[in-house]
Formats: structure tokens, sequence, C-alpha cells
């Protein structure tokens, strides 16, 4: 069944939604073309939970066997028997765990028998002898049928069982990820400035690499600052296509130019020669980064950094730069700020504080 949801939601709020729908051990069914990070939520929501335990099934590999269990002869009372399934959680794992969370990916890709067998275990909690525990929560995900992967027509009384989410990519709710995951500032600083590449999937595409979420995760993890420079590209554009690989590249060698952050936040630089824009969305981000992370090890020097920071902003960046780089520190970063042991906050409020109000409301 195709696009049962009537409505596209963010990562951040479908978590909202799946938490309260685990409340009432509803499960659910997550929709969404690759790389989005469907997968991820279930884990970071598994995560939340007290003594929890996350069981993924890739139910495309699966055979009605491997849920349903192995029948056998028990020639002691001469009965045909069911060996339960070693996957699924057992009285012994619901006892050891709080919370179970048994998620069924790529279920609309399984092939129908196994959908079969999967909607006896939904609908009834059991399989065979098989019986679900009770702290065993359940949340199945898949793609889109116009992603134009390898799908199967989910049956409308399995459809029926589930809550449907679909869920979209949003900017914000990524950069939000990827600030707590220590993307490398590079990639957030390119994707900052240029958010429509952050997802550029075109089903049509006879391309087998494009950009997603995920994709730009694998970018963020093969970037070396010694690196040699044909070997990133090839891998950068293995990772989320040439065309976005050239861009990516040419932001990067513009950025590979800009001073050290550090050596700004202890005021040694205070002059940008590049006025490259994207470049200097990229120092932006890696300036927040600095900060970030002396609040965390309540650097004594955090207050002088914030100084060097605004008043380096205000001497080279333009207003909607400034106003950026306030918000990130202050919404996506959430620094401690205070006004009182900023020097030069005064200058900075009544230069750009109407600025910042507006943006923070909008």
């Amino acid at each position: 069944m195709e696009n049962i949801a009537t409505r596209t939601i963010g990562p951040n709020d479908a978590k909202k939604s799946i938490l309260r729908a685990f409340k009432k051990k509803r499960p659910l069914f997550i929709w969404g073309p690759p790389g989005i990070g469907k997968s991820d939520i279930v884990s970071q929501i598994t995560n939340s939970f007290e003594n929890s335990k996350l069981i993924d099934i890739r139910l495309s590999l699966w055979d009605p066997t491997d849920i349903k269990g192995m029948p056998y002869y028990a020639a002691n009372d001469n009965t045909m028997k069911w060996a339960p399934p070693m996957e699924l959680p057992d009285a012994a794992m619901a006892k050891k765990y709080k919370t179970i969370v048994l998620f069924l990916d790529e279920m609309n890709s399984a092939a129908p028998a196994v959908q079969a067998a999967a909607y006896q275990l939904i609908l009834n909690r059991k399989v065979g002898t098989y019986v679900l525990p009770d702290n065993v929560l359940i949340v199945a995900a898949g793609n889109r049928d116009a992603d134009k992967g390898v799908t199967y027509r989910m049956p409308a009384p399995l459809a029926n069982r589930f809550v449907h989410l679909e869920l979209k990519v949003d900017f914000d709710d990524w950069f939000q990820w990827a600030t707590e995951n220590k993307i490398h500032t590079d990639v957030v600083g390119y994707l900052t400035f240029s958010k429509k590449d952050l997802y550029d999937f075109d089903p049509k595409s006879p391309s087998r690499s494009f950009a997603t979420p995920r994709s730009w995760s694998f970018v963020s993890e093969l970037l070396e600052d010694d690196d040699d420079e044909n070997t990133t590209t090839d891998l950068v554009s293995g990772s989320v296509g040439e065309g976005l690989a050239v861009k990516f590249m040419a932001h990067r060698k513009m950025a590979s130019k800009l001073p050290n952050p550090s050596e700004i936040l202890k005021g040694k630089v205070t002059e940008l020669e590049t006025r490259e824009i994207s470049a200097m969305y990229s120092l932006t981000v890696s300036l927040c980064y600095e900060l970030k992370e002396a609040s965390d090890k309540n650097d004594k020097t955090f207050d002088n950094q914030v100084n060097n920071f605004l008043k380096f902003a205000m001497a080279n960046f333009d207003t909607e730069l400034v106003v950026m780089g306030i918000k990130l520190a202050l919404t996506q970063y959430q620094l401690p700020i205070d006004p009182d042991e900023v020097e030069c906050f005064d200058e900075f409020h009544e230069k750009f504080g109407k600025y910042v109000t507006a943006a923070q409301a909008s």
C-alpha cells in the first residue's frame, strides 16, 4: 500500500509521533525515500529508553520460516512441533530489558509470503507457538513505490494494522543532528550555504550515487585534513554524485584558505581576506563548533572567545551572516552567552539586536 499518509513530517516531529504511539503499543510504519534517516530515528528513540534493546530485522532478507520457526518431528511424543525463531525476542530477553523495540525494516520489500507471516505477528502478537513478549514495541519501515526500489504492494489488512507516517528531509532537523554527531564542519558549512543539496534523489536518474543525509555522513567520515584531492574527489563523487562533488570540493578548496577558527577566537586574527560567501558560511559554523567545545569543557576563556567572535563577525561579515552566526550559537549550539561578561555585547546588540530578534522569532 502506497502513500497511506496524507502529510509528510520531519524527523523531530516523527520522533514525537512515534513516542506517543509507543505509549499505546500501537505499531507504526515509517515511509520515506532512501537515505533520509528512518533507521536512525528508530535507533535514537530506542536509546532514549531506559534499559532498552533494539532488534533490527531486514525483512527483505527473510523467509517465512524465519518468522514462523521451523517445524520438526518430536519423536518422544510422536508429534510435529515448531522450533521458535532465534532472532525474535524470547522470555529471557524480555526479563533482561525493560523495553524492546522490534524494527521490521524494508517490510514492503519482503516477499508476500514473508509479509503474511509478519501480519500474524503484528495482528496477534504471536505466530505459530511463538508469542511476542508484552514489553516489545513494533515499528516497521520501507521505501515508497515511487522511489523505484524493489517493493511489493502491502495487503490492505496488514496496512490497516499500522499508524502510517511519511518522512521528509528537513534541513533544520538534520543540522541539529549533524552538530550533535560531529559531522565535519566542511560538510555542515557547505550545506548551510546550499541547503537544497542535502537531498538530491531522483528515482528516474540512472546515477548510483546521490545526495541524502546518509550519503553526506559518508562524506564526513571520508574527509581528512591532509588528504589527496583526487582521492577525496573520487570518494565524494562516489557518495553524493559527480556534480555535487565538484561543487563541494570547490567550496572546500576555498574554505581551506580561511584562517584557523581558534586563532580568531584567541583574538590573533581580526581580518578576513576572502569574501567568498560559501567559505564564510563554513567559517561561521567552524567558529560555533569551537565555542561549543570551549563551553562543554568549561573553558575559563569562553567569554573572551565569544567577545572575539562577535568583534570578528561585526568587522568582516554582512548582516545576514552575522545574524546566522549568532542564531547558530544561541539556538542550535545553545551557547551560554552572558551579555554582562562579553565586552563588545552592547555594541553588537545596538547594531544587530533587532535583526537577531526578528530571526529568532521567524
